[in-house]
């Protein structure tokens, strides 16, 4: 294995279609036009010296290192600003040249450290490559006067010196050997947007600054490693690459965190990460990453992880260690039993949004084949189940239309219920970089977010709506576009059914779905919402990205079918830079739900019922399947505490802190007679496990991921499992005690099944991702190198629908007791329930989950910053701390769910969405209310928990009685 270098062409490349000749250093080379004498020349295999430039970043042209002398002109221009055109003669190496070069490096060294040898960069410094590019062998100046690499200078302090910077957990900043690139300075505003980084001081005086004498960790900088990835020295280093060292080989994976589905590039010295670099060609990602993938790997290594199988008889029994066949034989014996006692629906499974494709689909088929019914489901259910229901029934597919280049197309942008600066920073960074260059932003969402107002980005319009009301300020929105002519006739009467237009129509055009008239309800102000629909309507492309503030809510279904209707009327379908497209959660959620998580739906979204379907596994597996669709995890907990459902297996799921309310979940595994939790760390469902089987991490195995825009994307294993097997290895040992002949050696094997079984996965192989990197589905015969946009030339299921989507109120609702309506999303530096990033140093920016309150409320109620308060619904109650803040409306309050300290999914109702049973998370009536301490439910819980999490070491790997 070697580690994978990356071509860094200095400049990004041009967009043009119209080509160029010209000749660098005596060799011909057509180019696109547009692009700079730098690029071209490497294109050439010429390599340029340079250290400001980057293919990251526009031309800067600070260096002065890639001069080049152009034939018929005076000087020497820098090669990273200057385009090429049609017959230039360039030289890149002339006397000259190699003078102004040398003197130039002379320079830089002059006022660097000399410390190569212990220095953490050593053998990856573009200042070091150069100065032997350029052939520097001497340097004529020392020290002598001010300087910024030593901290005295002749017995005296030295104003010029500025001490290391370590206040962040991932990255140090050394400003002695800063050479004022602005490398860092330009990522941070030309790829992350975040704007954090300046150059302060001016000639000598000048350096990098996080802000305002601050430093990195007190500064607006969100640590997402461009500023580290840009810089050519040692001045911005990874911690990692100090403590370990240089890495001596890499492998290409992706990312298991957020549904952006991340190319990372894991450098490695033997089974040890040294850091994991964003790949360029990544084709979700672009190079750029965020604070989670970029650095938050850690917990691959932490010493939470569970390494050895465990069992117990009772939940308040400590946890004896045994050996993997004895586990598989303990399962095994007990969910026989089980299905003897209780019948063949007693137990069932749940497969995982953070596993592969690979595994989920194992799982699925162990509860269908092995288990012998369809009670199988995935937390996909519980956050975007109302996107496959409602887009299958508009568009006739169960997963967004475009990909995430689509946005640079895009003029206007509807971004409802969605927070992605913080629950998918990297796609929010091309969003941000295309709102920079002119498109304009409607904001539908109770919180003011990040991008309603931050640096350099402000929404045209923000719709501030009351939390359950998406359905009414989307009708309102449609009502305006049809009431005042602004649908796109001709797309409508070609790509869909005019009959069900015209019904729609008029019913959106009914008076009471005017902004005025919803105004009182959604509290949305008329003229407000009028701008926006004409915005949407008038401004060009327009794309609507959501998020689970669409779905988790008892009209989740109707608000997507609703978004769908908006994108129909105005012919924002079928193009680049346009459409509908679902901000997924997690790194698998796509996937999970593509591979058949659901209990009445096979792979490839076909109902279990048709029997054509069945024939398909049923000729391959050799079983018959249930026809009858399977419980859902509410069915299955319901089921439990009424006595007929006795058995679960869970891979990679904390059903206990994710789904809605904590005493139903609680309930429902207490009653289980073999609760089987496959999953890194003693989760909080393990708390009522009697079977542990420990996980592996993505870094430990091969398979793939499937992220929002439908892309599938390779997982390849850098390191052993720690475990000793990889998640779809455990899966299929099971099944094999189970008693089915399974015979699996490899994740690429079960790809060919999917394949061969799942019609929008039909071309799909390893051969052909490590040939094209990643693909999207559909991806068959019709689409062999797949599928970035949808319903180029027509929808899939023929004619696009409208449907109606009227407004019912939830029925939770405030009232004197609960006046204020909760909801609840994400942070950046933690990730859903926590278990990974609570097990790195990001707990350093979010070590607890905080409940935002409107100033005005908290006077009412004497609550101060910082202040412990209780929150009670009528589900529950909990306690945490105060963050009195205006990004919520009066009225509203909001917290995060990645602590299980707080565990607010305590206060969440029963409530779902009407189609999916899809949790309505986002609305609940709630009081708060100061607090002296934890809630006495807080406290009989941490009991519980620690009690339920003693194992019994000296019991380990001895055979059971």
């Amino acid at each position: 294995m070697t580690l994978i270098k990356e071509i860094d062409y200095g400049t990004p490349a041009s967009p043009s279609e119209k080509s160029v000749r010209l000749t660098i250093d005596g060799k011909q080379i057509d180019v696109p036009e547009g692009t700079s004498v730098m690029r071209a020349s490497m294109e050439a295999g010429i390599q340029v010296p340079k250290l400001c430039a980057t293919d990251m970043v526009d031309a800067f042209g600070s260096c002065r290192l890639c001069l080049v002398e152009i034939e018929g002109r005076n000087g020497t221009p820098a090669s990273c600003t200057t385009p090429v055109s049609e017959g230039m003669v360039v030289h890149t190496q002339t006397g000259r040249l190699k003078d102004i070069r040398r003197g130039v490096m002379e320079l830089y060294i002059s006022d660097h450290p000399l410390d190569c040898l212990t220095c953490a960069a050593n053998g990856d410094c573009e200042l070091q490559d150069m100065a032997g590019a350029v052939g520097l062998r001497d340097v004529r100046y020392g020290y002598e006067g001010e300087n910024h690499v030593q901290a005295r200078h002749n017995g005296e302090a030295n104003p010029k010196y500025m001490p290391k910077d370590e206040s962040n957990p991932y990255f140090t900043y050394d400003p002695s050997k800063c050479i004022v690139c602005s490398r860092c300075v330009r990522a941070c505003e030309e790829v992350q947007g975040t704007f954090a980084l300046t150059i302060e001081g001016r000639g000598f005086e000048s350096r990098v600054s996080p802000g305002m004498h601050e430093s990195f960790m007190n500064s607006e900088c969100v640590s997402c490693g461009a500023c580290v990835q840009a810089c050519p020295t040692a001045t911005l280093q990874e911690k990692s690459v100090i403590e370990i060292g240089q890495p001596e080989h890499s492998v290409v994976t992706t990312c298991a965190y957020c549904g952006v589905g991340c190319s990372f590039k894991a450098e490695m010295r033997g089974e040890e990460v040294v850091r994991m670099v964003p790949w360029k060609d990544g084709k979700a990602n672009r190079g750029h990453s965020c604070v989670k993938g970029r650095f938050a790997w850690g917990y691959a290594t932490h010493q939470d992880r569970i390494l050895n199988p465990m069992v117990r008889e009772k939940i308040t029994d400590p946890w004896r260690e045994v050996s993997w066949d004895e586990a598989f034989a303990h399962v095994a014996k007990e969910f026989r039993r089980i299905q003897f006692q209780y019948g063949k629906g007693a137990i069932g499974g749940i497969t995982s949004s953070r596993c592969t494709n690979e595994e989920t689909f194992l799982v699925q088929k162990l509860v269908r084949a092995g288990f012998g019914n369809n009670n199988v489901d995935t937390c996909a259910r519980v956050c975007h189940s109302p996107t496959g229901y409602g887009l299958g029934k508009a568009f006739g597919t169960s997963a967004g239309t475009q990909d995430f280049d689509s946005v640079e197309h895009t003029d206007v942008v509807i971004l409802i219920g969605a927070n992605p600066t913080d629950g998918h920073p990297v796609f929010a960074s091309r969003l941000k970089k295309r709102l920079r260059a002119g498109a304009k932003l409607i904001v539908i969402d109770p919180r003011r977010i990040d991008l309603v107002r931050s640096a350099h980005v402000e929404a045209s319009h923000h719709l501030p709506l009351r939390p359950g009301t998406n359905v009414a300020v989307l009708t309102a929105l449609a009502h305006v576009i049809v009431t005042e002519g602004l649908f796109d006739e001709a797309f409508i009467r070609e790509r869909c059914d005019w009959s069900e237009f015209e019904d729609w129509a008029g019913f959106v055009a009914e008076p009471a779905h005017s902004p005025e008239a919803t105004e009182s309800l959604t509290g949305v102000p008329a003229e407000e919402l009028r701008g926006a629909a004409r915005l949407y309507a008038r401004g060009g492309n327009g794309a609507i990205y959501y998020g689970l503030g669409v779905t988790e809510h008892s009209q989740g279904s109707t608000t997507v079918m609703a978004i769908a209707n908006l994108a129909m009327a105005t012919g924002n379908i079928g193009r680049p830079g346009v459409g509908v497209n679902p901000l997924r959660g997690q790194n698998n959620v796509q996937g999970a739900c593509d591979m058949g998580s659901f209990p009445h739906e096979l792979p490839g979204y076909r109902h279990i019922s048709g029997s054509e379907v069945r024939d398909v596994f049923e000729t391959l597996w050799g079983v018959e399947l249930n026809p009858e669709p399977g419980l859902r995890i509410p069915n299955m907990l319901d089921a439990a505490v009424d006595g007929t459902f006795r058995g679960i297996y869970i891979q990679g799921e904390d059903i206990l802190q994710s789904d809605p309310d904590t005493k139903h979940v609680q309930a429902g595994l207490a009653a289980m007679e073999c609760v089987v939790v496959h999953d890194l760390f003693l989760n909080e469902t393990a708390n009522y496990a009697h079977v542990f089987l420990p996980g592996s991490t993505f870094l430990e195995k091969d398979g793939t991921f499937t992220n929002a825009e439908r892309r599938i994307n390779r997982v390849r294993r850098v390191m052993s499992p720690k475990n000793g097997m990889a998640d779809w290895e455990v899966t299929l040992k099971l099944a094999q005690a189970m008693g089915l002949d399974w015979k699996y050696s490899h994740p690429s094997e079960i790809m060919d099944e999917i394949a061969a079984t799942t019609p929008s996965f039909a071309n799909v192989t390893y051969q052909l991702l490590e040939e094209k990197g990643s693909v999207q589905w559909p991806c068959n015969e019709a689409k062999p190198d797949g599928t970035p946009v949808m319903h180029l030339d027509g929808f899939v299921r023929g004619k696009g629908k409208f449907i109606r989507t009227e407004y019912v109120a939830t029925d939770e609702r405030t009232g004197p007791r609960f006046p204020l309506l909760l909801t609840t999303g994400r942070i950046l530096s933690q990730y859903n329930v926590g278990a990974q990033t609570r097990r790195t140093e990001n707990v350093a920016w979010h070590a607890e989950d905080r409940l935002e309150i409107h100033p005005h409320d908290a006077e009412q109620r004497g609550i101060r910053e910082g202040d412990l308060v209780k929150l009670a619904s009528r589900s529950g109650e909990t306690a945490l701390r105060a963050t009195i803040t205006e990004r919520v409306a009066p009225g509203v309050v909001y917290t995060t769910f990645h602590h299980p300290g707080t565990q607010a999914n305590v206060i969440t109702t029963d409530f779902t969405d009407w189609a999916t049973n899809c949790p309505e998370y986002k609305v609940t009536a709630v009081q708060v209310s100061p607090s002296n301490g934890p809630t006495s439910w807080q406290q009989d819980y941490e009991a519980q928990a620690t009690q339920s999490r003693r194992i019994a070491r000296e019991d380990a790997l001895e055979p059971a009685e």
